[in-house]
């Protein structure tokens, strides 16, 4: 029998891309070993530094298991001839093919749920404890992992029903409406995510009247940034880590600070953070990444409607009926490679949106070193690695690293 191209070019693509991450987690975790950069010396004793470096060879050690174990346990799901004989076993309970498809991608997601929970629960209560960052409780974990699998199911199970309809009944065209669809729902949930979505897991709270609120305002105002409201929220119930966002379109913007950044940084320091934020908007990053996403999702569809009509493409994965539900999990599967490669140019770009943003934020607030000042306190708050290596940070970082940021930032600003 003559070897099938598609499974010898899907399994040389999987293997080149875990080979690749694995070269740059290693370089990554060598790099580790340097000093303490002189930038950092006014924020970082010997003992956080020490602390973010063992932190930093955890995560990276973690990260090529966890690695190991998705690619092992898909080529044994793979070349046991899983995906034929879960297939055979749902045809054999006479659904119509909606809901086999549901069914035939509710299972393959349960048991990536369950095969990472381990993983997860590693992470959280093994690994962020150990270096103070972890907060969660069981409770709120468990309560959490609900919540996110109920979303997946309700607006996972919906976006997926359209899909599989339309490659099903809409014909030659179904590539084009599936991407319409999809674009028209992400767009929908940017909107209603601050509102609905994200208070299921967060607390948002309105921020009390004070310098910070009258300081932020200003800001806004200055800029001519409207806002719908300042909220604090609770994220020292589940980390340590701190953070700020926007989030929202239109006049439904918010501003999203955790706790745990306020409790650290001084107000000038997380006025020029948020400058930072608003550089995005008026920039347009927000609505150009997500454009981005959208041509991104037309090219999948596209792709996708030529992978459906082949016989040797279902065969590759061993499945002896062509079906759009199976199709489409193995394609997202074989899509893997590009997604890689997409993913890296869309880091490129995002570090020079975060260079231009931080740009905006020195010629907005006049305060260079209150920007690095803030960006130095959260990156020791987080454990950041300070210097990740440059092979690593290509692949992988979608905000330059800090040096190579505190350089851009005082260049700008002439220092």
């Amino acid at each position: 029998m003559m070897p099938n191209t598609f499974a010898i070019v899907i399994v040389l693509m999987l293997i080149t891309k875990f080979l690749f991450n694995l070269i740059a987690e290693t370089l990554n975790m060598v790099s580790l070993n340097r000093e303490l950069p002189e930038d950092f010396k006014e924020v970082f004793d010997a003992e956080t530094y020490r602390k973010t470096q063992e932190y930093n060879a955890a995560t990276v050690k973690f990260g090529i298991l966890k690695s190991a174990f998705d690619l092992a346990a898909l080529f044994l799901l793979w070349f046991l001839g899983g995906f034929n004989w879960l297939d055979i076993l749902i045809k054999d309970f006479g659904f119509n093919s909606m809901l086999s498809g549901l069914v035939f991608v509710g299972v393959l997601f349960g048991a990536t749920l369950f095969l990472g929970l381990p993983f997860r629960i590693y992470r959280t209560f093994v690994i962020e404890e150990r270096f103070g960052l972890n907060r969660t409780s069981i409770a709120t974990f468990a309560a959490d992992l609900l919540k996110e699998l109920a979303l997946s199911v309700l607006i996972g199970g919906t976006i997926l029903s359209a899909v599989l309809w339309l490659f099903e009944y809409a014909g030659a065209l179904a590539w084009l409406y599936a991407w319409i669809a999809v674009s028209a729902v992400t767009v929908l949930i940017s909107f209603i995510a601050p509102r609905f979505l994200m208070p299921l897991f967060f607390k948002f709270t309105p921020l009390e009247a004070g310098d910070l609120k009258t300081a932020i305002y200003d800001l806004a105002g200055r800029l001519n940034f409207p806002l719908s409201g300042i909220y604090v929220i609770d994220g020292s119930r589940r980390s340590a880590k701190a953070n700020a966002f926007f989030t929202g379109f239109g006049k439904h913007k918010r501003i999203a600070l955790f706790d745990t950044l306020i409790a650290d940084q001084s107000v000038p320091e997380l006025v020029a953070v948020l400058a930072h934020e608003i550089g995005h908007y008026k920039k347009k990053h927000a609505i150009l990444g997500m454009a981005e996403s959208i041509l991104e999702y037309g090219l999948m569809f596209f792709l996708f409607s030529f992978a459906l009509e082949s016989a040797e493409f279902y065969a590759a994965f061993g499945l002896i009926h062509q079906s759009v539900y199976a199709g489409l999990v193995l394609f997202m599967i074989a899509y893997g490679l590009i997604a890689e490669i997409t993913s890296v140019i869309s880091n490129v770009v995002s570090r020079q949106r975060e260079k231009d943003a931080d740009a905006y934020a020195v010629l907005a607030t006049g305060r260079p070193q209150d920007l690095i000042g803030g960006l130095k306190k959260l990156a020791k708050n987080n454990l950041a690695n300070l210097e990740p290596h440059p092979f690593y940070a290509f692949l992988n970082y979608s905000h330059p690293p800090l040096i190579e940021r505190f350089r851009a930032i005082r260049q700008f600003a002439g220092k």
